[in-house]
């Protein structure tokens, strides 16, 4: 059976801002609030890496 994912938390003003290159970079705070590592190398994971 599929593991059920969890709805990614609402956004907000302070999970993210708008790189120099208009891409979308998400905050520490927004990595603390979905709650775990996505593993794609995020700018401003706060995760250890594996």
């Amino acid at each position: 059976m599929k593991e059920e994912k969890k709805p990614l938390p609402a956004l907000t003003a302070e999970d993210y801002y708008i790189n120099g290159k208009g891409l979308m970079v998400f905050t520490e705070k927004y990595h603390l609030k979905r709650g775990y590592c996505c593993g794609n190398g995020c700018k401003h994971c706060p995760y250890p890496k594996a």
